[in-house]
């Protein structure tokens, strides 16, 4: 089990950051590219545990040691990326030899505020992934990174004028965007492994309904946690294979299971309601209806 008693230590801002990791001051206080090969920092006790408020996207080349997110140790692989959103807690091993290669490229979302980006900067759920579900590059792919990471950083390093914020912008948009398109290649290339996670998740969706319904319904984070993955690529990687995400999935099965018993017994629609975790018999016959175009008495009816 992990020891969290050490205190938080929380960093509001790109110089602050510059600071902890003993580096030059910024040259932009929204937007700066770290080379971890220049970090100078040792990671004591206070730094054990960090909440960063802004989004990073990382590149590790080689690390010795453990770096530990959420719950979990891992390791990294070359050429893994991995990402991270604001208010989310990191934790580094001080028990091991510091001695790695590659780059973080650290945004505050004050930079993107006023931009469309802003506001879909949602929609790219890797930044809520588990860091043990990295991206993996191809050797290909690793290089148009890096460029695009460098036209962010020599636009930056350059003066600034009014066009300054929308490169950059448009420049991290791009970014996101591939990593997007490679993350959906690794789900296409892993596709053994997504045919067993699949797998594994079709029994414990089934397993709810015919064990453990009295429980509630089932959710994208239980499901998740039952499996040991995030929720966000749990719903990635099922839309990718099937088509749908993990909610959807759900309703699938949940209306599958209520045809059957409505089409089978005389239980009352509450009594299925209640029978298929529904805490309300309104919310059922809502759901069912908005999936099928008629009401769970209209199926019945159906059959007589």
């Amino acid at each position: 089990m992990f020891k969290d008693e050490k205190p938080v230590k929380i960093i509001n801002s790109i110089s602050e950051l510059h600071r902890l990791l003993q580096l030059p001051p910024p040259k932009n206080t929204l937007i700066t590219l770290i080379d971890h090969a220049d970090e100078l920092a040792e990671y004591d006790e206070d730094m054990e545990r960090l909440v960063l408020n802004f989004y990073q996207v990382c590149i590790k080349k080689s690390f010795k040691g453990q770096m530990r997110y959420g719950r979990n140790y891992y390791d990294f692989d070359k050429g893994s990326m991995t990402f991270f959103a604001p208010n989310q807690v990191i934790a580094i091993d001080r028990g091991h030899e510091r001695d790695y290669e590659g780059w973080s490229l650290v945004f505050h979302p004050d930079l993107i505020r006023n931009y469309p980006l802003g506001k879909s900067i949602k929609n790219y759920g890797f930044f809520y992934y588990e860091a043990n579900e990295a991206l993996h590059l191809s050797d290909d792919e690793e290089k148009l990174i890096q460029g695009l990471v460098r036209n962010i950083e020599n636009e930056y390093q350059a003066r600034m004028d009014n066009f300054s914020a929308d490169v950059i912008v448009s420049n991290l948009e791009l970014l996101l965007n591939y990593c997007n398109r490679f993350y959906n290649r690794q789900f296409a290339t892993r596709k053994m492994a997504n045919n067993d996670l699949l797998s594994r998740f079709e029994s414990a969706l089934s397993k709810h309904f015919e064990e453990d319904a009295q429980s509630g319904l089932p959710t994208v984070d239980s499901l998740a946690r039952e499996l040991n993955i995030s929720p966000g690529y749990l719903s990635d990687m099922l839309r990718s294979v099937t088509g749908q995400n993990t909610q959807q999935h759900i309703h699938e099965k949940l209306i599958e299971k209520a045809k059957v018993i409505l089409a089978s017994t005389n239980l009352s629609v509450s009594e299925i309601a209640f029978m298929l975790g529904f805490e309300y018999p309104q919310s059922f016959n809502k759901l069912f209806k908005n999936k099928t175009a008629i009401s769970p008495l209209e199926y019945r009816n159906s059959y007589n």
